[in-house]
């Protein structure tokens, strides 16, 4: 019976780094570029910051705890084969509201809008970091042509 809810919580675990998530290199990633991509520069000043929430990451954990609560939890109803049955339903029901309770989250972000000194006008949305940034103040959007965030 150990063996069978180890195995599924393997299981689990490797279908739940199938699963889809965000980009890793997202607007708000403070994560080094790679080095094969270029980034380039465009200042601006900054017309408008306004909050707003976005997606929080997700890695893939949330969906294996549930898989594993809910496989020990089914597990433990009946006996014998209903066991076997209740802890494969559990794992699975477990790793289905994991997924849902990840999916759920959001974090603070805001939204900057800044005027390029080439004249054209961006909105870029980026989590809340250490950096504050007010309408009237000089900024640089580094942009790698997929994604892009607001520093000084």
């Amino acid at each position: 019976m150990t063996r069978l809810l180890f195995a599924l919580a393997i299981a689990a675990w490797v279908l739940a780094g199938c699963a889809s998530t965000p980009d890793d290199d997202d607007a708000g990633s403070r994560r080094a570029p790679q080095q094969q991509a270029e980034q380039k520069d465009y200042p601006g000043v900054v017309e408008s910051v306004r909050e707003v929430e976005m997606d929080s990451e997700r890695s893939g954990v949330a969906p294996m705890a549930g898989a594993v609560i809910g496989g020990s939890v089914g597990g433990s109803v009946g006996s014998g084969r209903g066991s076997t049955v209740g802890a494969v339903i559990g794992t699975v029901a477990g790793a289905v509201a994991g997924e849902a309770a990840a999916q759920s989250g959001t974090r603070p972000a805001l939204e900057i809008t800044v005027r390029l000194d080439e004249g054209r006008v961006i909105a870029v949305t980026q989590p809340v970091g250490r950096d504050s940034f007010k309408p009237g103040e000089r900024v640089r959007v580094v942009s790698d042509g997929r994604t892009a965030r607001v520093t000084r």
